[in-house]
């Protein structure tokens, strides 16, 4: 039903989004927003072990002189380091980190916009679309965190993933358990496993139907970034126009109905940068976790499986293996990590430090990142159990 609509409105908007000219945070990358707030930004490249090219970004403490601690920011599906930087200062989990003095790292995991290249495949080459969140747990983190700590000489970092950030994190720590040691706390942000509750419509034929669908008619890049796409959508958001409802009723049928939380002056900013970009795989494999209920590696069908992992079935994911303090951020109207799912996570997670549901009845899957009163309403909470690791 959204597609369609999607399709309807675009057609309609065609021709004022090409003559639309952008002037705010919706056009411009991650490093110059962060620039453009008066913070130190930097971008560094890190090569995965199976050749993909990653870029994270960095917003350095320059605000103290005890030793730096340092933060990792993990995204969600569909998203780029971008979503910890647009909500502004005061309220982007970014800023907000780098105010209290911790040397902020964003990743961008592989096949979005900023993390696109390959040392030996074309983004035009199949191969190069052959990954989901398992390869970006096993390869990319591990990547990224070596790097961090050969850059700044600490030998343990904090991290923070939101959704797929979640479910990256889950995979390397149970699948490459020496991870373990290095994480000072692990906080989860709308904790994502286990699936087979959720209440997104949008994501059910997401993950299901459709992600299937197009893997079987060779689209292996979901929803790539391009100028188009982007002009149109920051065109259809602006409060002015008359599909501004359209967007917020969007991201509501995706996350969960929250308008109290909800900045509409941010809409053209949101869309100005979602969707970033994904591998069609890494939705199938959240639409087999939501079929079986269960959190397990990739299922390729008994022939694959039996190939790749000696068994008919997929392995499924040690999480009893995951002994970092870890701490979990809930929301009660979130519709892709809803309490019966988490639930069932906390009950596998062996060293869980904190479960905190967010007291406010509606915050949603993405009120995480952009809600109004985010640092009231969360950050603060976070920020206290930084401090306690």
């Amino acid at each position: 039903m959204m597609l369609p609509l999607c399709v309807a409105v675009l057609a309609f908007s065609f021709v004022p989004a090409l003559a639309f000219t952008c002037q705010d945070d919706s056009c411009l990358s991650t490093l110059k927003i962060i620039r453009k707030y008066g913070y130190p930004a930097e971008a560094h490249n890190v090569t995965t072990a199976d050749g993909y090219i990653l870029t994270m970004h960095r917003i350095p403490c320059t605000n103290t002189t005890k030793p730096k601690k340092v933060v990792f920011l993990q995204h969600c599906i569909l998203c780029s380091s971008a979503v910890f930087v647009i909500n502004g200062p005061k309220k982007s989990l970014a800023f907000v980190l780098a105010d209290k003095g911790y040397d902020v790292w964003m990743g961008n995991a592989r096949g979005n916009i900023y993390s696109k290249r390959h040392t030996a495949l074309s983004t035009t080459d199949p191969r190069y679309w052959a990954f989901s969140w398992h390869e970006m747990g096993v390869y990319d983190l591990p990547a990224e965190f070596n790097y961090i700590f050969a850059v700044t000489g600490r030998p343990k970092l904090y991290y923070i993933g939101h959704s797929m950030g979640t479910t990256m994190m889950y995979v390397l720590l149970s699948v490459r358990p020496e991870y373990n040691s290095r994480i000072n706390l692990f906080i989860s942000l709308s904790p994502v496993a286990y699936m087979s509750h959720i209440r997104s419509t949008v994501f059910r034929i997401l993950y299901g139907p459709l992600a299937h669908a197009l893997m079987k008619m060779g689209f292996n890049d979901f929803v790539p970034q391009n100028e188009l796409i982007t002009k149109l959508n920051r065109n259809l958001c602006q409060l002015h126009s008359s599909f501004g409802a359209i967007c917020s009723n969007v991201l509501f049928l995706i996350a969960g109905y929250d308008s109290e939380q909800l900045n509409q002056t941010l809409l053209p900013v949101i869309f100005g940068h979602l969707p970033a970009g994904t591998s069609t795989a890494s939705l199938v494999h959240y639409g087999q976790s939501m079929q079986t209920g269960d959190f397990r590696m990739f299922d390729y069908g008994p022939e694959g499986n039996k190939r790749i992992y000696k068994t008919n079935i997929p392995p499924r994911y040690d999480i009893e293996k995951i002994t970092a303090p870890s701490a979990f951020f809930t929301g009660a109207n979130d519709l892709l990590a809803v309490p019966t799912d988490v639930t069932k996570l906390v009950n596998r997670m062996p060293n869980l430090v904190m479960v905190y549901k967010v007291p406010f009845p509606a915050f949603n899957h993405m009120d995480f990142l952009f809600a109004s009163d985010v640092m009231n309403l969360l950050y603060e909470k976070v920020l206290k159990i930084l401090q306690q690791y």
